[in-house]
């Protein structure tokens, strides 16, 4: 009969085997979960899609898409599309900051996307592509992420999965808007990265309809 030591070894090693398949099985049936799911639901907001692009147009004449470089999971950077609500070059003197409040450079005629969050629609596209999820931390700007370390140096802990076009830390907080606030956001990221299961996707998922109408967001 096996001793109780060769019992205990071989019940953690198949106990740690069994939790690697089972990480190993949620990452692998997310990816494909995000990719059905923001297929369809690009193509059943096209229209929306496509009516904000006109009136983004007619406000401001431009491009209608907004790009800009974000950090991905284990920190590959990538270039994020969204609509276009603020005026065009709106950064060239201010450089890189938080949105806040009634914000100036937002075009008045477009801050009811901001508020209903469409947005951020086109990042469907990442999603397909793999480059994004539709439950994750949201990413952060480069250079923001490099202001950020020097107050939190676990902000890199954050990168370890997906990017998410919604998250706990936006159900629970919203917006940040300075870098003392942020700590509210890294705490939700970092929860959601050690607690993720199905149940919790749905939640979020299901958190973010309400999300349509955001008074908070600027």
């Amino acid at each position: 009969m096996p001793e109780p030591v060769t019992l205990l070894a071989v019940s953690s090693g198949l106990f740690g085997l069994t939790a690697h398949l089972a990480r190993r099985y949620f990452e692998i049936a997310k990816d494909v979960f995000d990719m059905l799911v923001g297929f369809v639901l690009g193509v059943v907001f096209l229209p929306v899609i496509g009516l904000c692009s006109l009136l983004i147009w007619l406000s401001d004449r431009g491009p209608v898409i907004f790009r800009q470089v974000r950090m991905g999971k284990d920190g590959k950077p990538f270039t994020m599309i969204k609509l276009r609500t603020m005026y065009q070059n709106a950064e060239s003197r201010s450089g890189a900051v938080w949105a806040s409040g009634n914000d100036s450079r937002v075009i008045p005629l477009c801050r009811w996307m901001r508020r209903s969050h469409v947005d951020e629609l086109p990042q469907l596209w990442h999603v397909v592509c793999g480059e994004m999820s539709l439950v994750g931390p949201r990413p952060e700007r480069p250079e923001i992420v490099e202001e950020l370390r020097k107050h939190y140096p676990d902000i890199d802990s954050r990168l370890a999965v997906k990017p998410g076009i919604t998250g706990l830390a936006q159900i629970r907080n919203g917006y940040d808007t300075n870098i003392e606030n942020f700590r509210h956001k890294l705490q939700a990221d970092l929860e959601y990265i050690q607690t993720r299961r199905w149940r919790n996707e749905l939640r979020i998922l299901a958190g973010t309809v309400a999300k349509f109408h955001d008074r908070a967001a600027h």
